[in-house]
């Protein structure tokens, strides 16, 4: 139990791309970790681009963020609606200053962008916002993974076991 006594949360909305939603929080657990799901509303049914429903366990308002030891960013569609709230870019932020983890994959760097969190990182994503990562003052790199102090980046769902055995190293 690598992770046992770490908090790990993990953002929703709609869209967000099924696997890299599902296999992280789930490898998050088999580590020992109190992994938990949040979005706009607690206890609400969320629906990824595949089908796969996933229920938060509590609202962005609802999140003490300081109690977390990573938050967890799903690609798919999800962040181009995550990055609408303040209270998402403001725990991105949080967890960035605090140097605690921050784990994003696929199109979750928006998120990032969006947070203005990113000048001076090295990245990865998927290869579709390459620029939206280097314009927001990042190394951009195309590998499977990519750990830069605190953040832990990652290209798509093929990379999700090398992007797991990244998180569960950070946040161990």
């Amino acid at each position: 139990m690598e992770l046992e006594g770490k908090k790990v949360l993990t953002i929703i909305e709609d869209d967000f791309e099924d696997s890299e939603l599902i296999y992280p929080h789930y490898r998050m657990q088999e580590a020992g970790a109190d992994a938990l799901i949040a979005g706009p509303v607690a206890d609400k049914v969320y629906t990824g681009k595949n089908g796969v429903p996933v229920k938060s366990d509590a609202a962005f308002h609802e999140v003490e963020i300081k109690e977390f030891d990573a938050i967890l960013v799903p690609g798919g569609w999800a962040p181009d609606k995550l990055r609408r709230y303040d209270a998402v870019l403001e725990m991105v932020k949080f967890m960035m200053n605090e140097q605690r983890v921050v784990g994003q994959i696929c199109h979750a760097g928006w998120v990032l962008v969006s947070a203005d969190v990113l000048n001076e990182r090295t990245v990865t994503s998927t290869p579709g916002i390459k620029h939206d990562m280097i314009n927001a003052g990042a190394t951009w790199v195309d590998e499977p993974v990519t750990t830069d102090g605190n953040l832990i980046s990652s290209r798509r769902p093929p990379d999700l076991p090398a992007y797991g055995r990244a998180l569960v190293e950070a946040i161990r």
